[in-house]
């Protein structure tokens, strides 16, 4: 079972400020799925520009949390420590929801097809039981470069 709290999870991550869109790993298995959460708080970043009168996360920041979140399901296998993820395409997105502060995002990424470097995903954001997003994504793997 996976479960890493936010310092975890930037072990296997490069991603940091602002850019570290999940705060929690609460379930999942290696290779297989996760599940995260991102707490959605009103001092986010991109906030101040997406809208300042009427706060909405961005449908692609909500697609890169999903993304975070099958990247750990992924980069927790031991034979791929210390690799990267890269998001190679985003298919049937689908937006249903808006997304505001205050919301627990709950994100899901179930890994449906590997092969080699490249893995195939379904991915849902829900809050609070109702469906945000869901999109199907395909992952790149590769060394980090120094």
């Amino acid at each position: 079972m996976l479960q890493f709290q936010s310092n975890e999870i930037a072990a296997i991550l490069p991603h940091r400020y602002p850019f570290a869109l999940v705060d929690r790993i609460v379930d999942g298995e290696q290779g297989k799925w996760a599940r995260g959460i991102k707490c959605v708080s009103v001092n986010e970043p991109f906030f101040q520009g997406h809208f300042p009168q009427y706060h909405v996360m961005p449908g692609v920041l909500i697609i890169e949390a999903l993304a975070q979140v099958g990247a750990v399901a992924v980069l927790s296998l031991p034979e791929h420590q210390g690799k990267i993820g890269f998001l190679g395409a985003i298919r049937n997105a689908r937006f249903r929801r808006q997304v505001t502060p205050g919301d627990v995002l709950e994100l899901e990424c179930t890994i449906t097809r590997q092969k080699g470097t490249v893995a195939q995903a379904q991915a849902r954001a829900t809050v609070n039981g109702q469906e945000a997003v869901t999109a199907e994504l395909t992952f790149a793997l590769s060394k980090q470069e120094a």
